[in-house]
């Protein structure tokens, strides 16, 4: 007979909010509530990435809230938006101590808990709470952190990078399994002396029935004013990983074809600064759209003939693979990478894409061109790319295989044999 456990996963981020932590929290929490377990998600008031708190949550030190059979427990936090490094500090730290201090007697009996990073103060809570109720702790590795943030030059104070990095290194070893999505992250954990067999790698993938190809909308191809147009979407965060003044620059080269339009949609640190740029270009083949919810993203993946998802040149970047990539190829579209590494040999092994160097505006732009004048091959690279993560990235047998994890994990903190 299955045993049906007491599962608390810790993360700052949560729908509404939007984005790949959101994402994998609810979607891994969901199918496990499906199979019967108790699931309780510890995380903050909404407030990503614009740093504004939804009126209903407004002036709130704890709210406790049902979603698709997962008890959600939501605590305070500094609001802030995804820019301005001192103020994102303080929305980090003031999640670990809320969730610490408001969180543990809210949360009930659990029988493990999963701390899932960047940022990783989240994490050091979860330890915390695992602590404190006396039962294991599962270290979820999103991104390295905080080598991402020094790389993108957040953090230049050499005595608060090694404090940050002692801090990590102990919740490696303090850990009882580490969970990583990505096998270049795996290897980096083992180079600084983790064992292979506390590690698994489990990757993100994506809900198959949600994203799934359809055809266009006409009306919101008419309301873009994109009906007869070669749309290349970018959906995400507009951070400073991005890069995305670099496919501005596409775009500016590529203003004398007029059959070619840029849809830019979500929010972030950047948008301000590109929409700037784009003015200042006078770039009347780009348009910005804000965030859109989940439910409704499907019909803009459909309106695009090319999705990007673009990276910054930076070493990090090569052990990372962008969770959107899963999406994209879902939805039977073809993607423009930007992005070396684990998530290109991804991509090319699908067949669903073209690679471009990062930051490479100009070859970005010839790639469009050639792309435009090769609509069979566009359809290839959409079919092949469905039929990829059909086989190898439905979240629902991931969810499955992190799940047997769990219940090892928790069977070894009780002495049981698995």
């Amino acid at each position: 007979m299955e045993t049906h456990h007491r599962i608390l996963y810790v993360s700052q981020y949560f729908p509404p909010e939007m984005g790949a932590p959101a994402a994998r929290v609810f979607e891994l929490s969901r199918h496990w509530v499906q199979r019967g377990h108790r699931i309780t998600v510890l995380t903050a008031m909404p407030n990503h990435p614009t740093g504004v708190v939804p009126p209903e949550y407004q002036g709130k030190w704890k709210v406790q809230e049902q979603r698709d059979g997962i008890r959600v427990q939501r605590c305070w936090i500094y609001p802030a938006a995804n820019k301005g490094f001192v103020k994102r500090i303080l929305n980090y730290f003031s999640f670990m101590i809320s969730a610490i201090a408001l969180g543990t007697p809210q949360v009930g009996d659990v029988d493990v808990v999963i701390g899932t990073s960047p940022q990783f103060l989240a994490a050091v809570a979860a330890f915390a709470i695992s602590r404190i109720k006396r039962v294991p702790f599962i270290f979820e590795v999103r991104d390295l952190w905080p080598e991402s943030i020094v790389q993108l030059g957040q953090i230049r104070n050499p005595v608060i990078i090694r404090f940050l990095e002692a801090v990590e290194m102990f919740l490696y070893r303090r850990a009882a399994h580490i969970v990583v999505v990505t096998e270049s992250t795996a290897r980096v954990l083992q180079e600084r002396g983790i064992p292979a067999e506390k590690i698994t790698v489990i990757k993100n993938g994506v809900d198959l029935r949600l994203f799934s190809p359809r055809e266009k909308d006409p009306r919101l191809a008419r309301q873009l004013g994109v009906e007869d147009k070669f749309v290349v979407t970018y959906i995400g965060t507009h951070g400073l990983s991005h890069a995305l003044h670099r496919v501005l620059e596409a775009a500016r080269q590529l203003r004398e074809h007029p059959d070619i339009h840029f849809l830019f949609v979500g929010e972030g640190a950047e948008k301000e600064r590109l929409q700037q740029i784009a003015r200042e270009h006078r770039l009347s083949n780009v348009t910005f759209l804000p965030q859109q919810s989940k439910t409704v993203l499907p019909d803009y993946y459909a309106l695009s003939d090319v999705v990007l998802v673009p990276l910054r040149r930076l070493p990090l970047f090569t052990t990372v693979i962008p969770s959107k990539i899963f999406e994209i190829m879902a939805m039977g579209k073809p993607i423009v990478l930007s992005v070396d590494g684990e998530a290109r040999r991804i991509v090319e092994e699908a067949g669903a894409g073209r690679f471009v160097p990062p930051e490479d505006a100009t070859s970005l732009a010839q790639t469009l061109l050639d792309l435009k004048e090769n609509p069979p091959v566009l359809r290839q690279m959409g079919d092949a790319g469905r039929q990829f993560v059909e086989t190898h990235f439905d979240r629902s047998k991931l969810a499955e295989d992190y799940l047997h994890l769990i219940d090892r994990v928790i069977r070894n903190g009780k002495g049981e044999t698995p």
